[in-house]
């Protein structure tokens, strides 16, 4: 993996000369759409491709950008950073991409970042919460919250609402999310008092979490704090049940998807998550996105959905602004983003973060359920 890995990112010394608007003379602007349609995240990467190509066909139907049309340019990163470095590559050096929305996950980003940023192509990850991503470069933005953010949030609530003095974290040692957020989570729960009895890591791919739990279980946390993909928790869930813990789990955006409570059951019954948006929200702007996506899709559209269709919407207003098509023209304009949308109102601080709200979510009747929002 990371001889590949290596391999693509160093292409993109080579792609500097050849990097396009993405234009031209013709009647589109193509928009690389960067998803994991296979994989462990499947499920986010179905829900991402869903809301770009709403948003896309809302512009398209209302004339499009610039007189033209838009066309997303689809590639599967099988949520592997060193095949996304190489659909990133393609991108850029192929298909002539004016700008990129993606990658989902935060490895697949930060595989993608430094590609797209030596090739000066503006990239916009809907979803990499990855505090890391956009220290990248000028070119890299993105519409979700970053983890220290979420990590706050979900510590704060572990000791303020559910009065918990000592908390646990199981997390994935193989993904730079899940350990961003155990170590955003650790820190804030320690300085407002708290004790973080065990931490352990298991493997990426794992299935097994019992050897973990256990230590958990005997260390007696009154929160287990799960900063994982639904796959796991759903997993991680029903072993720590069985294993005889009975407190409270608190969790991250990973945890939105409707495999979840499938995987898990009862087991998950009463656990909460941060979130980057509710379907629950009673703001009209996010009760118009969800009947629309509603009659489009024949689904409910999760937060994942939503941070891509405010993502290719922001991108896609980032172009209209800058007038043309010139990277440099695009990233200044999404600099200057001021944007209300579904997932909230966002402007980007001087490291291409968005400056946004939180929600916080309950599995309740093995449904999600909003609870609050939590402004920065």
């Amino acid at each position: 993996m990371h001889s590949k890995l290596g391999a693509a990112i160093l292409a993109a010394a080579c792609i500097l000369a050849f990097a396009s608007c993405g234009s031209g003379g013709s009647s589109e602007i193509k928009i690389g759409n960067i998803n994991p349609v296979t994989g462990e995240a499947a499920s986010f990467g179905a829900s991402t491709k869903n809301g770009a190509a709403m948003a896309a066909d809302e512009w398209n139907a209302a004339g499009g950008v610039l007189g033209k049309k838009i066309k997303l340019v689809y590639a599967d990163d099988k949520g592997d950073p060193a095949e996304g470095a190489a659909v990133f590559t393609k991108m850029i050096q192929q298909d002539k991409v004016a700008a990129i929305l993606g990658g989902i996950t935060s490895r697949v980003a930060l595989a993608g970042a430094p590609i797209a940023q030596a090739a000066k192509v503006p990239m916009l990850t809907p979803t990499a919460t990855n505090e890391k991503v956009t220290q990248v470069g000028d070119y890299v933005f993105r519409s979700c919250f970053i983890d220290s953010f979420q990590g706050t949030i979900a510590a704060k609530y572990a000791a303020n609402e559910l009065k918990a003095a000592k908390a646990a974290i199981i997390f994935d040692v193989g993904s730079d999310y899940s350990k961003g957020l155990a170590e955003n989570f650790t820190a804030v729960f320690e300085q407002g008092g708290g004790k973080i009895v065990a931490a352990e890591a298991h493997p990426s791919g794992a299935t097994d979490f019992k050897a973990q739990l256990t230590k958990i279980v005997q260390a007696k946390p009154e929160v287990l704090y799960v900063p994982d993909f639904y796959n796991d928790v759903g997993l991680i869930a029903k072993q720590a049940r069985e294993l005889g813990f009975k407190g409270a789990m608190v969790g991250v955006d990973g945890w939105d998807s409707p495999e979840l409570v499938k995987i898990a059951g009862d087991a998950i019954e009463g656990g909460v998550f941060t979130n980057h948006y509710s379907k629950d929200d009673s703001r009209p702007v996010v009760q118009d996105f969800v009947k629309r996506y509603q009659e489009k899709y024949k689904s409910d559209p999760d937060a994942l959905a939503a941070l891509a269709y405010d993502g290719a919407n922001i991108l896609f207003d980032a172009i209209k602004r800058a007038g043309k098509t010139d990277a440099a023209a695009i990233r200044d304009a999404l600099q200057a983003t001021d944007s209300d949308g579904v997932i909230g109102k966002i402007t980007y601080d001087a490291n291409r973060n968005p400056i946004k709200s939180a929600v916080i979510v309950e599995i309740k009747d093995g449904k999600q359920v909003y609870k609050t929002t939590v402004n920065p």
